[in-house]
């Protein structure tokens, strides 16, 4: 029975098990360290920017109105005709209307005619003078 205490001491010591029960909350704590590092970087790298993603285009989409120029997911270009609750239909030709859900656009382009609006009156100004 000797023996089998002796044979313990060497295997506590490779663990790295304090014995006494002392001084070994520092070293835990460093253990969890790069865990802590690699969840960190996965939040800030991954999670954050597809959450910021998801809030912007949340916001586009809750925002469309009859006329704005949309492109779907799936390519299709064209103008929104009537905007209901979780559908819109987008008129593509003069006699094409297709009936998408409001998750099937993917960018609107009215943005762009706005500002183009905003800034075509000041350059008939400035050639004005």
């Amino acid at each position: 029975m000797i023996s089998m205490n002796l044979s313990l001491v060497p295997l506590f010591r490779l663990m790295g098990t304090p014995q006494g029960g002392e001084g070994g909350g520092a070293s835990s704590l460093f253990s969890f360290l790069p865990l802590i590092a690699i969840i960190a970087i996965f939040y800030f790298l991954i999670l954050r920017p597809q959450n910021k993603k998801q809030k912007e285009t949340q916001k586009m989409l809750s925002v469309i109105k009859k006329g704005d120029r949309v492109v779907t997911i799936g390519g299709v270009h064209g103008v929104i005709q009537t905007v209901r609750e979780t559908t819109v239909i987008i008129k593509v030709d003069d006699n094409t209307k297709l009936e998408f859900n409001r998750s099937a656009i993917a960018t609107v382009s009215n943005q762009a005619k706005e500002e183009k609006d905003e800034k075509e009156p000041e350059a008939i100004e400035e050639k004005k003078d």
